[in-house]
């Protein structure tokens, strides 16, 4: 199966992707999942907030959408990234553009894996997951 990077009406980012596709695939390991079809569109502000009207009646923007399409232990799923509010977030945050761009990659990813964000105690556990999973990062 396979990781695909794909950008919708944005330029792609400067990601290494092959890098960032072993990344993925060994922090899917340690929730004990495998990787199958996983799809990142990175797109603007604008085709998130038209992704989240029409698939989750939500009107709002977010920097990421996540369609779970899991099978057993094996993870698959299309995954929206607005890059704008990636953009945003990191200088809201005082972080680098990179850093919160794979802090979003891996965010659809443990979606996938089972974590959620609904909650606080979620939201915290989330974090900690994402914090955990950029520790494994070497691509800096």
């Amino acid at each position: 199966m396979a990781i695909s990077y794909n950008a919708e009406g944005v330029k792609m980012p400067s990601i290494k992707k092959r890098e960032t596709t072993n990344w993925i695939k060994s922090v899917a390991a340690t929730y004990d999942k495998k990787i199958g079809s996983i799809g990142y569109i990175f797109c603007s502000d604008e085709k998130i907030l038209e992704v989240n009207n029409e698939y989750l009646q939500h009107d709002y923007y977010t920097d990421i959408i996540t369609f779970n399409y899991n099978e057993g232990d094996t993870i698959s799923g299309d995954i929206f990234i607005s890059l704008d509010t990636v953009k945003s977030n990191a200088e809201q945050y005082k972080v680098d553009y990179n850093e919160e761009l794979h802090r979003v990659i891996i965010h659809g990813i443990l979606h996938l894996c089972g974590i959620n964000d609904k909650t606080d105690k979620e939201q915290e556990q989330m974090t900690k997951s994402e914090n955990e999973a950029l520790s494994l990062l070497n691509i800096q």
